[in-house]
């Protein structure tokens, strides 16, 4: 496994192991020295996956701190762009976003600290993306900003988006509030 570092603090790609031969093949997305070594989290509590359309947007998610968390995110099958956008105040790269193509050929996965929102669009029918998060699931801090509110461009006119999506605060409503 490998770290890759992003513009923005804390948030790493790593490319994971990967080895195939006659039978398919065979990736490591998770090894806990390898996080310990590099101070990532290495206690997720839980682990999920959403199948995605072609042309859908999910996003920009988070939970509200004290159920914050850190992200570990992956395409098993298919190909997202995969956004991540800073919330924290006092971070140098406040408000900037980056996008990452993860596919299920390219053996990456991201992982995504405290304190950003995130985001992707399936490239194509069928994406599987997974997601394990360091702390449980709270309704009640549930949060997010609009996909269309801040500086990135989907590159599509007419994104596949849920109701709850499109009815999220925007990056400069949450601002106003924002805890992190």
């Amino acid at each position: 496994m490998k770290l890759i570092k992003t513009e923005l603090e804390g948030v790493f790609i790593i490319e994971n192991f990967y080895a195939s031969d006659e039978r398919g093949s065979f990736t490591k997305t998770y090894h806990s020295n390898f996080f310990e070594k590099n101070a990532l989290c290495t206690d997720f509590k839980e682990s999920y996956f959403s199948i995605s359309k072609k042309n859908v947007i999910r996003g920009m998610h988070f939970q509200l701190p004290p159920h914050d968390h850190e992200k570990l995110v992956y395409v098993a099958k298919g190909e997202v762009t995969d956004v991540i956008l800073d919330l924290r105040k006092s971070s140098n790269t406040f408000g900037k976003s980056i996008s990452i193509v993860l596919n299920d050929r390219n053996y990456r996965s991201v992982y995504i600290p405290k304190g950003l929102a995130h985001g992707f669009r399936s490239m194509v029918d069928n994406t599987i993306m997974i997601y394990n998060v360091s702390t449980v699931y709270n309704n009640e801090a549930d949060s997010g900003v609009r996909f269309n509110s801040f500086n990135f461009n989907w590159e599509l006119s007419e994104p596949i988006v849920s109701e709850r999506d499109k009815s999220l605060v925007s990056f400069e409503e949450f601002s106003k509030s924002n805890p992190f």
